[in-house]
């Protein structure tokens, strides 16, 4: 099985999960945001002023089962509260996207959930990132730059997850990479990865940012 892209920190494989997941090593923690079935459209989306041109996310018109995803021990699985089917045991992870009540009145979606179970960490847990409305959370001038992805997480986000979560040269796997935040914050923290991504546009996008030479941070 041939990668799309590999390198000393990152392994990004083109593809289905389904297929690609039986061929690959044991990981220690599984951190992934995927379609949820809700068949999101994003059509206000406009942050450098250009009109929305995001296709439909592939698999987010039916249901998620995330069944196959449970014999990990580690697992932190965004948008389970659309969802049913988890394990009795087990957490809730909030992102407070607005962070304020003054922000509240921002466009969209003020939070999100994401169910966990781990040996590491315990408890429920709240990070407040702002992000969301006209607000691009990894936007590097202004705050309106165009995300890659229409459900594109933020870095900040992700780095101080997979620090709570995770140790130094942990394996990390995403199974529904998009444009790579995972493997990228991966490698800023001293992990391994491994993303799966179906759509090769995105895989393109994904090797690229990991590609980039990053900062090594140390939270």
């Amino acid at each position: 099985m041939k990668p799309y892209y590999q390198d000393k920190w990152v392994t990004i494989f083109h593809g289905d999960c389904r297929e690609i997941l039986p061929q690959i090593e044991p990981v220690d923690l599984v951190l992934t945001d995927p379609p949820y079935g809700i068949d999101y459209q994003p059509n206000w989306d406009k942050w450098d002023g250009s009109p929305c041109d995001y296709s439909n996310i592939v698999g987010d018109n039916h249901k998620f089962i995330p069944t196959p995803f449970l014999i990990y021990r580690n697992v932190i699985l965004f948008g389970a509260n659309y969802y049913s089917d988890l394990l009795p045991v087990g957490d809730w992870l909030i992102w407070d996207k607005r962070c304020d009540e003054v922000k509240d009145r921002m466009i969209g979606n003020p939070f999100e959930m994401a169910w966990y179970k781990s040996e590491r960490t315990k408890g429920q847990k709240i990070y407040r990132i702002l992000h969301g409305g006209v607000v691009n959370a990894d936007s590097e001038y202004g705050n309106n730059a165009k995300r890659w992805h229409p459900t594109q997480k933020p870095q900040n986000l992700i780095l101080k997850i997979m620090a709570d979560f995770s140790q130094e040269n942990d394996a990390i796997l995403d199974p529904f990479l998009g444009s790579g935040t995972t493997c990228y914050c991966a490698k800023k923290l001293n992990r391994k990865s491994i993303g799966i991504e179906i759509e090769e546009k995105y895989c393109e996008i994904a090797a690229k940012r990991c590609s980039q030479e990053v900062m090594e941070l140390n939270l």
